[in-house]
């Protein structure tokens, strides 16, 4: 939100530089991010001085020029060689002289030097509007009145001084802060003075010439509704100090009635809207909701469709604006307008952010409508627009103010407590200052004892409903670099074990991070295009935007997101895990799943003097899942390929008809969601399951064998569809006791191989915990292993 530094000074007296003010707006609540100086035109007149053409002749050189003497009140006069053809002896004019910068209207800025034009000096140069942002106008140099003074700044005789804007972050529930008024109103309080405002004096109704009802029929949604007419008016652009007051808080000046309704809007919080008058279907205005579907275009020539919950401002035929969003295409004010019918409303805060985010509109009046208005600034907000539209506009005020307030918002009344309110601060504040400060900001005490204040809360602050509240905005002013840190600090700490799932978490936390694996966590809301089953999608009823308005159903998405976030600024090679929720809509009931998810992206591991970086790869992944899978002692599960829309290609590990974890490459479609490029191997753990699974595993101490072991290799030729999971099982199976370990250390396939087929070379581990096995042992078990191979798997021994 863009504050000016001069237009604060019309509410309340101001005797800090704007850089000490940013500090003080700082501290009581309103975060300045920036502070930046602004000048009516580029450059501010900078240099330039007012000046008195005292000759003027033609140059012996050229006819077109002539040579000039001007006074810039210094001790000695210029010469000046001037093209204007309106130049001419005894004219006040403005005067660059050697050493300004110049800033035209267009074209680079330039640096005035003393030259020599045509064999003769000149001194600095007398300027045309348009050559220094004042004007267009090329025609001539700019011709001043006779009484001007010579010698002063151009600047102080345009009365062009500089101001300062503060980007003010302002918060959710700063509501009452959106504004001048609101800024000022704090200001006052943290300064104990008074802020002014409007004179309302002027307003006065004319006549009932155009007298325009209202009629609003959804009053939850409408509590107030405001309107004056005005008639007679001439629409034209505004005097150049209202532009100005718009341009240095980045708004662009449209014509004299709707600059007015801005001005008002950022000078007092209150959001306007003017109707042509004449357009007004009937002569009457109905403040309502409209059938389903109803087509509607809006300012910016969007035909929208508006929904049965959208409010309305309509004539007897159609609707003209959305109600506290956007205006209607044809019903605003234009070049032909003549009368006027204003609006100034209190509308619904939660209806008017549901209807402009289903719309997708975000404007200066629906900000704060969604944030809560004042309904006690309505009128007033009216009537100051109504005075300035006269004053600007001409015309006549044609009807009373019409106003329509069946049930006024009554304000929020409770107690604090002196005791309670410094208990919250942690200091003792006097109980004078603390109901001097309640009161500096506009809340009424309306009794008071020794210990409690019962309070009235204005109806501007419609985030203070509570005893905390108020102890907020009590510390707000008061100053928080006024509480002391105590030497001091009382804590109670409690012990407790830590949960199994939280240990086993952290167990495996420590094992990811020693690997080099960074901890991520996601945003938990995402966007719906990500929802791979749309069924289950869990939607948020009033969503911060539309790329937030889903609860994942994965992990995936948003930590490619976080991918692309890296890779876009430089660190392609990344390793991530986060544990987290998923979240399913299954037969109509909300579901929560545990999950765990690994990724890797990029190189491996960076490049070095002894070797080039190499790019990560699926078995870079397998080997991080198989350490999780090994350091929680989890045995006895099957592995199987995958055949799934989350993966390009990979497999899982399943127990029983439940899958532990499924890891491989993420598909090109998901990659190209998230705009990431390069090859992305991730891991999906059911965490869940995995604690169940370790939740239920025995820690058994046993002696290790003293006894040697065995290896023996065997070289398969089987079919490509037989897995190696297949094997390992089979060999199990076939002697559980002494076979302890397989392994696959070669796959081949290739042209040299039968078609179909593949070729492994599995190495086997065979101990006996009780004794030396002998070769007879050793040649019985293999035997029958290659039995098993071969009638179960179909394999051949390769020779």
């Amino acid at each position: 939100m863009k504050i000016s530094y001069n237009w604060l000074k019309q509410f309340v007296q101001l005797n800090k530089t704007p850089q000490e003010l940013s500090l003080i707006l700082t501290d009581i609540g309103l975060e300045v991010e920036s502070v930046d100086k602004v000048q009516p035109v580029v450059g501010g007149l900078e240099g330039l001085v007012i000046g008195e053409v005292l000759t003027c002749m033609t140059h012996p050189n050229a006819d077109r020029l002539r040579i000039t003497t001007v006074n810039i009140g210094g001790k000695e006069n210029l010469q000046i060689v001037c093209g204007a053809p309106n130049v001419g002896a005894g004219q006040k004019v403005v005067v660059a002289p050697v050493g300004t910068t110049v800033y035209p209207l267009e074209g680079e800025p330039f640096k005035i030097k003393e030259s020599k034009i045509r064999g003769e000096v000149s001194q600095g140069m007398i300027c045309a509007e348009d050559e220094i942002g004042l004007g267009k106008s090329h025609d001539g140099i700019m011709v001043l009145a006779e009484d001007t003074e010579i010698g002063i700044r151009a600047k102080d005789h345009f009365k062009m001084g500089d101001d300062f804007v503060f980007e003010i972050g302002l918060t959710p529930n700063r509501a009452d802060a959106a504004s001048h008024l609101g800024v000022a109103r704090d200001l006052a309080a943290y300064f104990r003075s008074d802020y002014e405002m409007p004179d309302l004096s002027a307003f006065k109704t004319d006549n009932e010439n155009l007298v325009i009802p209202v009629e609003v029929e959804d009053m939850d949604a409408c509590p107030r509704y405001s309107s004056v007419t005005i008639s007679g008016v001439t629409v034209a652009a505004s005097p150049d100090w209202l532009k100005d007051k718009l341009k240095v808080i980045g708004l662009r000046p449209v014509n004299n009635v709707v600059d007015i309704t801005n001005y008002v809007l950022h000078g007092l919080g209150q959001p306007l809207h003017a109707f042509d008058a004449d357009k007004i279907a009937g002569g009457r205005v109905i403040v309502k909701k409209v059938a389903e579907g109803t087509p509607f275009v809006t300012l910016d020539d969007a035909e929208r469709k508006l929904s049965a919950d959208d409010l309305m401002i309509c004539n007897t035929e159609a609707p003209m604006c959305i109600a506290g969003v956007f205006g209607g295409k044809t019903s605003g004010v234009d070049a032909d307008t003549k009368n006027i019918f204003l609006e100034s409303a209190y509308f619904n805060s939660v209806s008017v952010r549901k209807t402009a985010k289903r719309h997708g509109l975000k404007t200066d009046a629906s900000f704060r409508f969604e944030r809560g208005t004042d309904p006690e600034i309505t009128v007033t907000a009216l009537k100051y627009a109504a005075i300035l539209i006269k004053a600007l506009a001409g015309g006549e005020i044609s009807s009373s103010v019409s106003d329509i307030y069946p049930e006024p918002i009554r304000p929020f009344e409770f107690e604090v407590s002196y005791t309670n309110i410094n208990q919250l601060i942690g200091a003792q504040i006097p109980a004078a200052e603390i109901k001097h400060i309640i009161t500096a900001l506009g809340i009424t005490a309306t009794s008071t004892s020794d210990d409690t204040l019962a309070l009235r809360v204005p109806s501007f602050k419609v985030d203070v409903t509570r005893e905390c509240d108020i102890t907020e905005e009590v510390l707000r002013i008061y100053g928080y670099n006024n509480i002391e840190i105590p030497s001091k600090v009382n804590a109670s700490l409690s012990y407790s074990v830590k949960p199994e799932k939280e240990n086993t978490q952290n167990v495996i936390a420590d094992v990811l991070t020693a690997n080099g694996y960074a901890e991520i966590m996601c945003n938990s809301l995402t966007k719906s295009a990500y929802s791979k089953q749309p069924d289950e999608a869990v939607f948020i009823l009033n969503p911060l935007s539309s790329d937030l308005n889903v609860m994942r159903q994965e992990l995936l998405m948003p930590a490619l997101e976080s991918v692309a976030y890296n890779q876009n600024r430089k660190n392609a090679d990344v390793k991530f895990y986060e544990f987290g929720k998923t979240y399913h809509l299954i037969n109509e009931r909300y579901v929560e799943r545990q999950r765990l998810l690994l990724l890797i992206s990029g190189a491996k591991q960076s490049e070095q003097w002894n070797h080039h970086a190499k790019p990560a790869t699926f078995y870079n992944l397998k080997a991080a899942v198989d350490g999780i899978i090994s350091r929680l002692g989890i045995s006895g599960y099957q592995t199987d390929t995958l055949n799934d829309v989350h993966f390009a290609y990979g497999i899982k590990y399943f127990r029983g008809d439940k899958a532990i974890v499924s890891f491989g490459a993420a598909t090109k479609a998901d990659r190209k969601l998230a705009d990431v490029h390069a090859e992305v191997f991730y891991a999906d753990f059911d965490w869940a399951a995995i604690l169940d699974i370790v939740k239920k595993n025995k820690i058994v101490n046993k002696e290790l064998s003293k006894y040697p072991q065995v290896r023996r290799d065997l070289s398969l030729l089987i079919d490509q569809a037989v897995t190696f999971d297949t094997l390992k099982g089979i060999a199990f199976k076939t002697d559980k006791k002494l076979i302890k370990e397989v392994g696959v250390f070669d796959v081949y396939v290739g042209d040299k191989l039968p078609e179909g087929k593949k070729s492994y070379a599995l190495n086997f581990i065979l101990q006996d915990e009780e004794q030396t096995l002998t070769d007879k042992q050793i040649e019985s078990t293999m035997q029958k292993l290659i039995a098993n191979l071969t009638q179960q798997a179909g394999a051949e021994i390769r020779k």
